[in-house]
Order: C-alpha cells, then sequence, then structure tokens
C-alpha cells in the first residue's frame, strides 16, 4: 500500500492569499475585475477565477479602460500604474504583499535621498515585483539575477543592496561577501536582507519533507520564481523530484516499485490542486 502525504507548509503564502480573497470578494458581488496580470503564477488557479469572472489584462489594455475596476496582484507595481489609474478614473483593488510595499517604500527613500549611489537589486529581470522594485527609483537600479552578475558593479561608488523578497539567502549572503571583499576604501556598501521569511523558511521545510519520501511531486506553476527555487531545493536531496503544474501531467511509471509519495509545491500552489493530484493518484493504484 502506497502512502501519499500532502506538505502542510506548502501552499500560498499571506500576500497570495490576501490577493484572491479580495478578488472572490468583488466577484461574489457579481461586479466586474480586472486584474493586471496573472493573480498568481499558478496556471490551475487563474482558470478557476477566470470562470468565477476576473478578467485579466496587460499594462497596454490597462491604458484603454476607464471607469472600472483593477486588482493589483501581491507582486506590487511601480508608481506608474497608480498614476495612470488616477487618469483614467479606475478604482485600484490595491492587493500588493505588505512585506513587498515595505521594500518599496525602502528603496524609494533610499533613491532620493542619494540617487547617484547604485542601488542595486537581486532578482529576476522582468519579473512582476521586479518591475514594482526598479519603478521605485525612476528605472536607475540595477538588477542582478545571479552572483556572477555582482563582478558588473563598479565597486568605485556607493552600492545600496536589496533582494527580491523570494530570493534565495544563501547567494544573497554570497553577494554581499563578494562586495564587502571588494568594495573601494572610500566607497559606501550597506546591504538590507529583504527576504521574505515566510518563503526563506520553508527552504529548510521542504528539504526535510522532500527527505522522508521515494518520491517527490512538486506542484507548481512553472512561471514561479519561488517554485523554480523551491522545486530545485527538492531535488537536490531526492532526485526522485518531479515538477508538474496539473494531475494529468502525472507519470504512473514513477510510481512503480515506491512506497511513499510526497506531494509539495510553492507558495502560489492552491492546497486544493496539491489534494487534486493525491485523488487522481488514490483513484488508480492502491493508496492510503
Amino acid at each position: 500500500m502506497i502512502q501519499i502525504e500532502i506538505d502542510n507548509g506548502s501552499g500560498f503564502c499571506f500576500g497570495v492569499t490576501t490577493a484572491i480573497k479580495k478578488a472572490e470578494e468583488e466577484l461574489a458581488a457579481g461586479k466586474t475585475l480586472y486584474c493586471l496580470g496573472d493573480i498568481v503564477h499558478n496556471g490551475m488557479e487563474v482558470e478557476r477565477l477566470h470562470t468565477r469572472g476576473l478578467v485579466t489584462i496587460n499594462h497596454e489594455q490597462m491604458k484603454e479602460l476607464h471607469d472600472v475596476k483593477v486588482l493589483l496582484r501581491a507582486h506590487g507595481e511601480p508608481p506608474e500604474t497608480y498614476e495612470l489609474a488616477k487618469r483614467n478614473n479606475i478604482e485600484i483593488i490595491d492587493a500588493t504583499c505588505p512585506v513587498v510595499l515595505q521594500l518599496q517604500r525602502r528603496i524609494k527613500k533610499q533613491f532620493d535621498s542619494n540617487p547617484q549611489a547604485q542601488l542595486v537589486i537581486f532578482g529576476k529581470n522582468g519579473h512582476a515585483e521586479v518591475l514594482g522594485l526598479v519603478g521605485q527609483t525612476q528605472s536607475k537600479a540595477i538588477v542582478i539575477e545571479k552572483f556572477d552578475d555582482v563582478r558588473r558593479l563598479d565597486f568605485s561608488r556607493d552600492i545600496y543592496l536589496y533582494s527580491q523578497t523570494t530570493k534565495n539567502l544563501d547567494e544573497f549572503h554570497r553577494i554581499i561577501e563578494y562586495i564587502q571583499d571588494h568594495i573601494a576604501p572610500g566607497a559606501t556598501f550597506r546591504s538590507f536582507d529583504t527576504i521574505c521569511r515566510q518563503v526563506a523558511n520553508r527552504m529548510p521545510n521542504i528539504a526535510r519533507f522532500a527527505s522522508k519520501h521515494d518520491i517527490i511531486l512538486f506542484v507548481s506553476g512553472r512561471k514561479s520564481s519561488n517554485g523554480k527555487v523551491l522545486f530545485n531545493e527538492c531535488r537536490s536531496v531526492n532526485p526522485n523530484s518531479y515538477q508538474i503544474e496539473r494531475a494529468e501531467e502525472i507519470d504512473m511509471a514513477w510510481l512503480q516499485g515506491v512506497s511513499t509519495i510526497g506531494i509539495c509545491g510553492a507558495t502560489s500552489t492552491p492546497k486544493w490542486l496539491m489534494e487534486e493530484c493525491r485523488d487522481y493518484i488514490r483513484r488508480r493504484v492502491g493508496c492510503q
């Protein structure tokens, strides 16, 4: 008999939960609601909310809208989005994660106080959260995606380092150490640990979970930045780990000879989707 366990620590983080709750409240009132970008990096959850009436738009489409309601997802937005909403009489339902919002304010304050310094963000270029952070600096912030990118910085000038909230903590510390070793004597370097602990703490937890099972099914949208980080952590601990977006992607051949199956996911993965994957397996093999 195969045993299946769903990781209790997986699933929506606080910011995503709040955004979806706000969307559901508006939709329950029967009102038209637009969302600027996918509300969460999970295709199945996006589809579920679309069936309830949520309309996903991009920035170009928002420019054509007037006198409507637009939800801003947890990732946050640059100042230009709020300015556009004001011009077009758009009511903003702001679901920006409080952690991201605080980071935006810190970056803006730092930039305003010293616009000539290098304000550096460790994050993914083009990611919605990073675009919102860079927008606080009149698009002058430098984005570095990985450790090797740190060599592009000018170590003779002041450097203020921040991080996207969902980046890897260990890599962030490597970047800090490299800058400390190379910063010129007359230049200032300050780093600010802005990685969300609700996300960072999932790394050791998910590693322990992955080590307990013969096979890991990691349920996550492939666009999820956080999902990539957590899946790689699973795979480093348990090579018999597979990333799937939905139950239909499960290959039953993976399960041959296994006694325990662990199902986990990203901060953008709904619990109902992990349960759906568990039930899909139960219908096909004998499981507890």
